[in-house]
């Protein structure tokens, strides 16, 4: 097991609005409130569990549950309990019927005097349809908790809901500053697991930076040893945390869950989902494909160009899921029976060309990061570009705004093979991808694995060069 990795910016951003709170002592209204989210598995509450204790302030960290309203208001005097608030005995005694009674208790337990903090995790799990925890939220900030130098942090894994927590309309409106928590990001993937930074990417495409599945692989340990020593798991975190994490997300919703199936199985399409998916019909498929859209579960895209297009595309937005679905969430079976190494066998022999498409999200990441860079410039849109029959693909399109482009800024080839370096053929062929998406001469870009090989390229960057773009 390996400690607490990265995160260093985030943490930052919290111990800033709690140094806003301290300095608001003795002000009117001095509270704060951050609403943090982020996919399950992410490492969100870990990361305010970590900011809690080390900033020295009184707090209490309340994980609900949405077994019931009761329960979760018996989790509460229980958690209170563990907590350093200094008068944490009043919400521990207590017994509220509602919440608007239990922030009552909770304001006179918090601190007038010093900066406190408050956590609610999986906030999700109090909302409903009729909105009567916001309500009770929004009330009571605006009345007592507010009023306490206190840093209120809500925590929730459903992205959907937590961006409604906030939006226009309901009770909690603008009354908190949105933060979002990501994966571990490639550097520090390879801080954590001490790899170089074409490991690191190659771990971050397996592992999607989850630090419960990076905290199993240990320090220096080739890709293919882990993988050993998960498959024959039944019960590692890269086998479990996706399935745990889809059965929270999608309960009883079986026809979302073969949608996102067909699309992490490799299709793209509208007409090519519907299919592998059963034969589904076009206003459900439409459905599920939204719904898994709003959860931030896929990517719905369209080629970057100056013209306009109507050919979609999908792809699974996570990169843990996307190997999770594509490899492992099929062979469960044949793990569990002990037969792991066939999973593994299928793996290595699909997993350079699996890669080599995986892995351009992580690239267009790296280079919006990046730009401008004196060589390029800035990019605001980063995306591909493909026709219908695929003819024509090209893997990274730089431009001014998306969809449609006024101004297309640069194109690029991704090949990320071993041993492989971007040469003149893979050269030629971009530059024929690139007069048919445009007559002018745009720079054109090589991002290889393995180095160039021909002249005529306007930029090219490797693993090292993408890395620093988190590592800085």
């Amino acid at each position: 097991m390996v400690g607490f990795v990265g995160r260093r910016q985030e943490l930052a951003t919290l111990d800033r609005e709690l140094g806003k709170v301290g300095t608001a002592v003795g002000s009117e209204r001095p509270g704060r409130c951050v609403m943090l989210r982020g996919r399950r598995r992410v490492g969100k509450s870990r990361l305010v569990e970590r900011f809690a204790e080390r900033s020295g302030a009184p707090f209490l960290f309340y994980a609900a549950t949405g077994a019931s309203r009761r329960a979760d208001l018996a989790r509460l005097a229980r958690d209170a309990q563990a907590s350093t608030l200094p008068m944490a005995s009043l919400l521990a005694s207590a017994q509220p019927a509602d919440w608007g009674a239990a922030f009552d208790v909770l304001a006179a337990a918090l601190p007038q005097d010093q900066p406190s903090i408050v956590v609610i995790d999986e906030a999700p799990y109090l909302m409903d349809e009729e909105q009567a925890f916001e309500g009770e939220l929004q009330r009571a900030w605006d009345r007592t908790l507010e009023r306490k130098p206190v840093l209120l942090i809500l925590i929730g894994s459903d992205l959907s809901m937590m961006e409604a927590l906030n939006s226009y309309g309901r009770p909690f409106h603008q009354r908190g500053r949105e933060m979002v928590l990501g994966p571990l990001n490639p550097a520090e993937v390879g801080e954590m697991l001490g790899v170089d930074a074409a490991s690191a990417f190659d771990a971050t495409l397996v592992t999607g930076g989850l630090p419960l599945i990076c905290a199993e692989w240990s320090a220096g340990m080739p890709l293919w040893d882990f993988l050993q020593e998960a498959v024959t798991d039944p019960v590692s975190a890269l086998l479990v945390s996706a399935e745990r994490s889809l059965s929270a997300e999608f309960p009883g919703q079986a026809q979302a869950r073969a949608v996102l199936s067909a699309v992490g199985s490799g299709e793209r399409t509208f007409s090519n989902i519907a299919r592998a998916a059963g034969g589904i019909g076009a206003t459900p498929l439409q459905r599920s494909l939204t719904l898994l859209a709003d959860k931030r579960v896929i990517a719905s895209e369209l080629p970057l160009a100056t013209r306009p297009s109507r050919d979609r595309r999908y792809r699974v937005a996570d990169p843990y899921l996307r190997f999770w679905l594509r490899f492992l969430g099929p062979a469960m079976e044949e793990i569990e029976r002990g037969r792991g190494d066939l999973t593994l066998r299928r793996i290595r022999e699909s997993w350079t060309s699996w890669r080599g498409r995986a892995v351009e999200p992580l690239v267009r990441e790296a280079l919006a990061r990046l730009l401008p860079d004196g060589t390029l410039p800035s990019a605001p849109a980063l995306g591909g570009y493909w026709t219908r029959t695929n003819d024509v693909e090209i893997d990274i399109v730089g431009a001014d705004r998306a969809p449609v482009a006024k101004e297309l800024r640069f194109v690029g080839s991704v090949k990320w093979l071993e041993n492989s370096p971007f040469d003149r053929h893979d050269l030629a062929a971009l530059l024929r991808h690139r007069a048919a998406l445009t007559p002018d001469p745009v720079p054109v870009v090589a991002i290889s694995r393995s180095g160039t090989d021909c002249t005529g390229l306007d930029a090219a960057y490797g693993p090292e060069d993408l890395f620093a773009a988190w590592s800085s």
